[in-house]
């Protein structure tokens, strides 16, 4: 495996190796010893699936307040996402800066979200299933989010806000300005 750094710090995108020959290929996803040298030294206490039907699916941008701040180690299984993290941590130089990869089924790549910072997806294909790991148990009380489309962060997601398909709660997510 190995591993980027973005232009911020935190996330990070991580590659796995592969061993490809006619069967298919073979890498490994995950390795604590690695994750925990090279990433972050945590321990997972989740792992999560999603499917996502329609491609411009968009999901977030999510996190969850502290104490039950989470990271997450986001990977799409089959399919490709647009992934985004939002640097949300109000001390931090890059408050309100993003990142952004291409994570697909086809590169394998995964990307690290850690705790302090909001994530979310667009699928860019359709029957995209992303997998993610998490480092802290889901907490309806501590569950928040930002809206995908805040002017202020810019984000350029590949799909319009008029063709996004979102959920009802994502669609009424607050402004990051007025939620932290």
């Amino acid at each position: 495996m190995k591993f980027r750094n973005f232009d911020i710090d935190g996330p990070k995108l991580i590659s796995p190796t592969r061993f490809s020959d006619l069967r298919g290929f073979f890498h490994e996803t995950w390795k604590d010893e690695w994750f925990r040298a090279n990433i972050a030294d945590t321990g997972f206490v989740q792992d999560n699936e999603s499917c996502s039907a329609a491609q411009g699916t968009i999901r977030g941008l999510h996190f969850q307040r502290e104490p039950m701040a989470q990271g997450k180690l986001v990977r799409c299984v089959s399919g490709a996402i647009f992934d985004v993290a939002v640097d949300i941590n109000r001390h931090s130089p890059n408050f309100g800066r993003w990142v952004s990869a291409v994570l697909s089924g086809e590169n394998g790549d995964q990307m690290w979200v850690p705790a302090g910072f909001a994530h979310g997806f667009c699928t860019i294909a359709p029957n995209s299933i992303v997998s993610y790991k998490v480092t802290c148990h889901y907490s309806r009380p501590h569950d928040a989010g930002i809206a995908f489309d805040d002017s202020d962060l810019a984000i350029q997601w590949p799909v319009d806000r008029s063709e996004a398909i979102l959920s009802d709660k994502d669609r009424d997510l607050p402004l990051l300005a007025t939620l932290l």
